[in-house]
């Protein structure tokens, strides 16, 4: 019973500090959901095509894959949650 405490206690310490970690970043991800597929989001894409963006520049948000694949899991993370919750 002990080693089903303590791996418990471990798991559950670490679920929540991400948890935590997860909360914090709940603005950001709704800045990209809106970003995604804006105008502001098919202007920055077109600019980085036509190479008008500096070459040191990161372009993850501007990688179509990337930021829906981001998403996406964001999306997952959240109905695992709530299956988890019901449980």
């Amino acid at each position: 019973m002990e080693k089903h405490f303590e791996r418990a206690s471990e798991v559950v310490a670490r679920l929540s500090g991400a948890l935590d970690d997860f909360a914090k970043v709940q603005d950001s991800i709704k800045t990209l959901e809106s970003y995604y597929g804006s105008k502001e989001w098919k202007k920055d894409f077109r600019d980085d095509e036509k190479g008008l963006l500096p070459p040191d520049l990161k372009r993850g948000v501007l990688s179509e894959d990337g930021i829906w694949n981001l998403l996406e899991e964001v999306r997952e993370l959240k109905e695992r949650m709530q299956s988890l919750s019901k449980q």
